[in-house]
């Protein structure tokens, strides 16, 4: 299974070498046993001999491919995108590759079952994409184990690396609460996302406690152009929220544009606008917005963790949930004003 150029062989390169053809094998897989010389002289017949190893068929005759699936919704999220790029380079350090399965929106909500059993994968990693009971039923009898992405599951036989939403989003709400502001808005994002329920819950829970008024509610869809529309209507009331919290920053940057360049509002003295993510965008002058920062690259790592062990232990389960930090911009009013 290992033969390249012109059919030569691993047998070839180890009769050019004068070795034997496990030293071969050793002398192309990272961190075995051998020695430097020997595994230079092999190198160097190898190239002679023009041979290169077929990395796919060697690691698919130790029952692995070497490849990661990941099914991903909200492609236009910049906190996905950052997040596939983390993925991608840890993995590639790790000796893996990434095969992307799209699911788009309502009228495909999760990967194809087919297209995604179809490859042998090592793993099934899912951001942000509420999965089927089919598909984690399909993965299960196919031994593929699944990690979830910043989403929760109900189900006993699934990890999932998370942020703690319902912190998050107390602390945008103990913020707006200290800025003075008198009435507030939720923009949620999908009805079947576990991340917009908890920060929703947590930011309604936390300004009850408070003894706030009752919020008003939108829904942007975790989307620009929605939640423009959202932000509109919002705008639009004969009392005003306010300030308004945005279940995602894509939700929080349409409200800020349209705040601004529709109403003329001064976002962070008329009106305060906070996000969540804090993806590099809302870092931008141009826009300077509030939001809670989730920690991308530790969640990446703790991905990795799960996929490295979950390879050797399809069996053994976990939830990990990061803390991130809430990061003060101007779309805020200041603390006391």
């Amino acid at each position: 299974m290992e033969i390249e150029k012109e059919g030569i062989t691993s047998l070839d390169v180890a009769r050019r070498a004068g070795v034997s053809q496990s030293a071969v094998s050793r002398a192309f897989t990272p961190g075995a046993s051998i020695a430097a010389d020997k595994r230079e002289r092999i190198i160097a017949a190898a190239e002679e001999l023009g041979y290169r190893p077929n990395p796919l068929a060697r690691s698919l005759l130790r029952g692995r491919s070497n490849i990661v699936g990941v099914g991903v919704g909200h492609l236009t999220n910049p906190f996905f995108t950052h997040t596939l790029q983390l993925l991608s380079d840890a993995l590639d350090g790790a000796g893996l590759r990434l095969m992307l399965f799209p699911a788009q929106g309502s009228t495909r909500p999760e990967p194809s079952i087919h297209e995604i059993l179809h490859y042998r994968i090592d793993a099934l990693v899912l951001l942000s994409v509420s999965p089927s009971s089919t598909l984690t039923e399909q993965c299960r009898r196919a031994q593929v184990p699944v990690i979830h992405y910043n989403r929760t599951t109900p189900a006993q036989d699934a990890s999932c690396v998370v942020g703690d939403n319902e912190t998050g989003a107390r602390a945008i709400a103990a913020h707006l609460l200290a800025g003075r502001h008198r009435s507030f808005a939720f923009m949620a994002g999908t009805a079947d996302s576990s991340t917009n329920a908890q920060r929703e819950a947590g930011f309604a829970e936390y300004l009850a406690e408070k003894g706030a008024p009752a919020l008003v509610r939108e829904e942007g869809a975790f989307d620009f152009n929605t939640a423009m529309t959202a932000t509109r209507r919002l705008l639009l009331r004969k009392e005003r929220p306010e300030a308004i919290f945005c279940a995602n920053d894509t939700m929080a940057l349409a409200a800020i544009t349209v705040a601004r360049h529709e109403f003329g509002l001064d976002v962070g003295r008329e009106i305060s606008i906070a996000g969540y993510d804090d993806v590099p965008m809302a870092g931008w002058p141009g826009f300077s917005l509030t939001s809670y920062s989730q920690p991308a690259a530790f969640m990446v790592a703790q991905t990795m963790r799960l996929i490295l062990s979950l390879r050797t232990d399809a069996d053994r389960h976990e939830q990990v949930v990061a803390q991130g930090s809430l990061v003060v911009r101007g779309s805020t009013r200041p603390v006391g004003s």
